[in-house]
Formats: structure tokens, C-alpha cells, sequence
């Protein structure tokens, strides 16, 4: 196989979003993801309110588009849901100043950070990593992409979260403890940042378990929602 088809047959198994209103796809590459960055979900968690925001990574085959089914894994009794805003990254940088931060901005969309609680539970009693309870495969349900210029202002969005209909997180992004431009300024200090990659800013309170046959919805309101049924191996 020559290095041209080598290629194409590479990237049509990365994961892509939308971008929507134009004919454009971006390819997905790094997930970041923010701990505890709303302090209503800080007391919730019984945990300490960060002094710099708290980074970890889900890799790219977590990704699941709207309407493709969430599935928990055997290894967990108890699958969670967090919704939160992402950030889509427009060009490659590092050590972005917090001034120029939304320069490097693509877009936005919802997402889905679910989460093994169980997993992540003992995880932190023997201060271990979240990788198992936060990086499975369907862990990242995701939105296509907003343009930036169609958000006013991405620090005064509502986000929410419904389970069967019943809202269980309704919450807005001013109630962040880092703000976004905070956030590229940190992630960018420690790694590159570049076109694709995807921050996922954190989950507001309401934080709760979802189990298979249910439906669960994420919504930025008056933008965009995504819709998932819950499945299980």
C-alpha cells in the first residue's frame, strides 16, 4: 500500500465533527476534560474547590455522535452523567496569554462527560487515576460544532442535562470557576493545543446515575441538544 492510500485509510477511522453551516469536518484529536469547576458541583463531590484547574484526558475512541447509543461497560454498577460545554480549538498553540485565548477558538458544542462513579470513587480513595471511569468507549457523547462568531458570549450560555424528560442539571456557564480563556491559558502551558482537540469545561451540580433504557438528553439552550439511549454489554 503506498503512503497516499496508507493515509485516507488512516484517517477515515479518526473520529470527525461538523461544523455547523458549512460543508466543513474537523478531525478530533486530544479530549481534555476539567474536574470540579463549578463550586455547586465541588459541594456536591464533598471535594476541595481547585486552585488551578484540575486536567484529565479521555482518548478519541470515547467520542459518540448524537443518537448513538451510550454503553455501560460490565466492569461498573453505577454510570453518571455530566454535561458540560466544550471547546473546539481553531489552530495549533502554546503558551497562549489569556488575552489572545479566543483567538484559538473553533467553536462550541454540548457534550456528555459520563462517568463510571463507582470506578472514579475508589479510584480517588487509593489515588489512582480516573482513566477506567472516565475513558471508555461512548464516555464522550458530543455535539457538531457552533462556529465562535455565533456565540455572543460562551461565559453566559445555559446548559442542561434531562433524563426521560426530567431535567436533572440546568446550570449556567458564568458560574465556572475557571473561565474558558483560564483554561487555554493553563492547558496550553503544559501541551500543545491544536486544531481539533476538545476541552470539555466541567459539569455543573445535578450530577446523577443513568441506567440502560433510559434517554438521556444535553442541551445548550436556544443552540443545540444531543439525545442518547443507554445501553450495556
Amino acid at each position: 500500500m503506498n503512503f497516499t492510500k496508507f493515509k485516507e485509510n488512516f484517517f477515515k477511522k479518526m473520529k470527525t465533527l461538523k461544523i455547523i453551516g458549512t460543508k466543513e469536518e474537523i478531525t478530533i484529536g486530544k479530549i481534555f476534560c476539567l474536574g470540579r469547576n463549578y463550586i455547586e458541583h465541588v459541594k456536591e463531590m464533598k471535594s476541595d474547590i481547585p486552585i488551578q484547574p484540575i486536567i484529565f484526558l479521555k482518548p478519541q475512541s470515547a467520542i459518540i455522535h448524537d443518537g448513538e447509543m451510550i454503553i455501560k461497560p460490565k466492569i461498573s454498577n453505577e454510570l453518571h452523567h455530566e454535561v458540560e460545554l466544550v471547546v473546539a480549538i481553531s489552530k495549533k498553540g502554546k503558551h497562549i496569554q489569556k488575552n489572545d485565548a479566543f483567538n484559538y477558538i473553533l467553536g462550541y458544542a454540548i457534550g456528555l462527560d459520563m462517568t463510571l462513579r463507582d470506578l472514579q470513587s475508589e479510584a480517588k480513595k487509593k489515588g489512582l487515576p480516573w482513566t477506567l471511569a472516565k475513558g471508555f468507549d461512548t464516555s464522550a457523547p458530543v455535539s457538531d460544532i457552533i462556529p465562535a462568531d455565533k456565540i455572543q458570549n460562551p461565559h453566559n450560555l445555559t446548559i442542561s442535562c434531562s433524563v426521560n424528560g426530567v431535567i436533572r442539571q440546568k446550570s449556567s456557564t458564568s458560574k465556572m470557576i475557571f473561565t474558558i480563556d483560564d483554561i487555554i491559558e493553563y492547558v496550553s502551558s503544559i501541551f500543545t493545543i491544536e486544531r481539533g482537540d476538545l476541552i470539555f469545561t466541567g459539569t455543573p451540580e445535578g450530577v446523577g446515575e443513568v441506567r440502560p433504557g433510559e434517554r438521556i438528553t444535553a442541551e445548550i439552550e436556544n443552540h443545540i441538544s444531543i439525545s442518547h439511549l443507554i445501553g450495556s454489554e
